[in-house]
C-alpha cells in the first residue's frame, strides 16, 4: 500500500503555536497560584514578587526581583558572614560589634518545586 502525502494548511503552525501559548499561560497561572500558596511568608515581599511569563513557548515561574528566592527554595549551607563596608558587624540586640559570624545555614523551604509538581489535567 502506497503512503499518502498529507498537506497541511500553511497557517496550521500559527494556530498550533497560539494554542500552545494559551495552554502555557493557563499552566503558568496554575503553577503561580500554587507557589503563592506554598511560599513561606515573613514580610510578604517574596510572595508579592512571584510572577509567571511565557515567551517563545518557554514558561518561567519565579521571583521578579527578590534575590534570596533560591535560598528559601534550596536552603543554605553553614557559612561565615563578614562585614563588607565596615570593620565589624553590629545589629540591634548584639552585645558588641563582631568581626565575623558563623551562620549555621538555613533549612530549605521549597515552594516552587512543589507547585511545579502538582498533578494537573491537560
Amino acid at each position: 500500500m502506497a503512503a499518502r502525502a498529507v498537506r497541511l494548511d500553511p497557517s496550521a503552525r500559527r494556530h498550533v503555536d497560539a494554542a500552545i501559548g494559551r495552554w502555557m499561560e493557563l499552566l503558568g497561572s496554575e503553577i503561580l497560584n500554587d507557589a503563592r500558596q506554598f511560599v513561606p511568608v515573613d514580610t510578604g515581599r517574596l510572595k508579592d514578587s512571584l510572577d509567571a511569563e511565557v515567551h517563545d513557548k518557554v514558561l518561567r515561574v519565579g521571583s521578579r526581583d527578590v534575590n534570596y528566592c533560591l535560598y528559601v527554595e534550596y536552603g543554605t549551607a553553614p557559612h561565615v558572614i563578614t562585614p563588607r563596608n565596615k570593620k565589624a558587624l553590629y545589629w540591634p540586640g548584639a552585645r558588641h560589634p563582631v568581626a565575623r559570624v558563623n551562620h549555621p545555614g538555613t533549612r530549605a523551604q521549597p515552594f516552587l518545586r512543589p507547585a511545579l509538581f502538582q498533578r494537573r489535567s491537560a
